[in-house]
């Protein structure tokens, strides 16, 4: 424990994090980006480059920008980025989610900063009603990468520990012993204290241990903060590093690239990692189209509980419903549609499978490198429609391990077990 926190107090100085964007300011959000930084104990910049140094990037780079200074300036910062010629610890890339132009010069500069340097990078589109809230995990995974690179790169749990998740609508608990997962159990989350008190003592009851005698105790997820404050946890850390490493860890992968896709209740994440580091990572989506909340709500129309409803699916043909809504609201229209016009209930549950689906996978090619091999966790990959229409629309098979629902609360054991 006094070894974790000696490497802890190793990074007590400020983080730097080269923002390489355009449109921020002029989108109203640049403050919300300085806020977010703000809150997290890091320093936001941008790399200085002069209009010589813009105009010979540009000019290699061999697209045309003409039209756009923002656009130049910004792949002239990530090559800046990319060449050394700043000081930073992290690159926080970001654009406005509507110019497809910019779409384009981001995933570029991210292939760029990702071929020459080894700063962990997130991507993120924003609107123009971008809020610092919505930043916050992103950057503090940053962070997490920067100062924890020592926890992550832990290969195996040791002693007696446990890990809480508290998610938007569920909350799980693991405790593990000596890299085995010995109890597990969730609950939908109401109030995150009481519902983290409940899972922890129904995980302890089912692993047969007494809670005194938890080495280490780490939480994640959205109430991670409330949950730290009132377990006095080791560890208190985001979801998206904690998901990467869990998520590679139960798929048996130590070494080498992954992909993870963990798509939730109420949004979704996209991970790459190496060596179960996290290299880039994007969350949220277009619309909750895009999440476990869409399919809940098919399966509700259907008359049947959501598990029921991906068994329904791998006998349908989603081909055979449209559905080309990014819009949760207007995704079931089309679904509920159908129905009505009588397509058996087996082709619409695979329809709502296929459509959060190739959402995901909009979100991949717009923010992530597609990579091999893919693992499928959070609890919509027990619903057996979903991994199938994801090998489906990616074209090669994923992988969904054991204890996929469980990724955040065993990560959290995982990791904890640095601080017993």
């Amino acid at each position: 424990m006094e070894n974790a926190k000696n490497k802890e107090k190793d990074w007590e100085g400020g983080i730097r994090i080269a923002q390489v964007s355009c449109g921020t300011v002029y989108g109203n959000v640049q403050h919300e980006i300085e806020r977010a930084a703000e809150e997290i104990g890091a320093e936001i910049f941008v790399p200085e480059v002069d209009l010589d140094y813009v105009a010979e990037k540009v000019d290699g780079f061999g697209y045309d920008l003409d039209t756009s200074l923002g656009l130049s300036v910004a792949l002239a910062r990530g090559y800046a980025v990319a060449e050394g010629l700043c000081d930073a610890d992290a690159v926080f890339v970001a654009g406005c989610h509507k110019c497809p132009r910019g779409a384009v010069i981001r995933t570029e500069i991210r292939r760029i900063i990702q071929e020459k340097t080894s700063l962990p990078l997130v991507m993120y589109p924003f609107s123009e009603k971008t809020k610092a809230g919505e930043l916050l995990t992103r950057m503090e995974a940053l962070i997490t990468i920067v100062k924890r690179r020592w926890i992550l790169e832990r290969k195996v749990q040791e002693g007696l520990t446990a890990g809480i998740d508290s998610g938007s609508t569920t909350t799980k608990a693991a405790i593990m012993q000596d890299n085995e997962v010995i109890g597990a159990t969730w609950s939908p989350t109401g109030d995150v204290v009481k519902t983290g008190e409940r899972v922890f003592a129904k995980a302890l009851e089912i692993a047969g241990v007494k809670r005194e005698d938890i080495e280490a105790l780490g939480t994640t997820g959205y109430g991670r903060h409330g949950l730290g404050e009132h377990f006095k946890a080791d560890l208190v850390q985001e979801e998206l590093t904690v998901n990467s490493k869990a998520a590679m860890y139960l798929a048996g992968i130590e070494k080498g690239e992954a992909m993870i896709i963990d798509i939730g209740g109420m949004d979704n994440k996209i991970i790459t990692a190496k060596d179960g580091i996290p290299d880039n990572f994007t969350m949220g989506g277009i619309c909750a189209g895009a999440s476990g909340r869409f399919l809940e709500m098919i399966a509700r129309r259907l008359g049947v509980d959501v598990v029921e409803m991906g068994k329904l699916a791998l006998e349908g043909d989603a081909h055979k419903v449209k559905t080309d809504s990014y819009c949760i609201v207007f995704g079931i229209q089309d679904l509920v549609s159908a129905l009505s016009s009588g397509a058996r209930r087996e082709d619409v549950a695979a329809a709502a499978c296929h459509s959060v689906v190739e959402q995901v996978k909009e979100q991949l090619l717009q923010e992530i490198d597609l990579r091999q091999p893919a693992i499928e966790v959070g609890g919509t990959s027990l619903v057996e429609g979903v991994p199938v229409a994801m090998n489906d629309v990616l074209g090669f098979d994923v992988i969904v391990p054991k204890y996929p629902q469980y990724i955040g609360a065993i990560g959290g054991a995982l990791l904890a077990s640095s601080f017993r």
